[in-house]
């Protein structure tokens, strides 16, 4: 009885220990070894790196920081994303909507791919690309930061 007990003990203590790492390795800031976000619950805030009416909700990570992160863009409807490019894979998870979506250094409606619910898009870093929505749009990005948004022309950025 006292060999199983001091066996349960220790198994419990190493368990334990690797919660502790494990918890510690969470790319989050929360207090749990899980993150759920309802929808309702979402923070929506205006991108000031984007043209007006684009909002973002950060669920995970320091976009300004080499740590993972996930956000969700909501884009209103008729909204044109000029040409630019990030520092960093990006990885594309339309959630609601359709967004048209293309590569290259010059804005063309028709060279886009339209992403409907479900498309899924992996661009490399330093690749030129562009896109627009013709109905409200909500995407998922999600990746390795820091992360930014580089416009071609640097009369689309807004920052400017």
């Amino acid at each position: 009885m006292l060999r199983y007990t001091t066996c349960l003990a220790s198994t419990l203590l190493l368990l334990a220990g690797t919660a502790a790492v494990a918890n510690e390795l969470l790319p989050y800031r929360g207090d749990g070894m899980h993150r759920i976000v309802q929808p309702h619950a979402l923070d929506w805030q205006p991108v000031a790196s984007m043209p007006p009416g684009a909002e973002m909700a950060i669920l995970e990570g320091d976009l300004s920081a080499e740590e993972p992160f996930t956000f969700r863009l909501r884009l209103p409807a008729g909204y044109l994303l000029a040409p630019h490019v990030h520092p960093a894979y990006e990885r594309v998870t339309v959630l609601q909507g359709v967004f048209h979506f293309a590569h290259g250094e010059e804005f063309d409606r028709d060279r886009t791919l339209a992403l409907p619910v479900g498309g899924f898009a992996i661009m490399p870093p330093g690749v030129p690309m562009y896109g627009f929505t013709d109905s409200e749009t909500i995407v998922q990005l999600h990746g390795q930061g820091p992360w930014g948004i580089e416009y071609l022309d640097p009369g689309d950025d807004p920052r400017s």
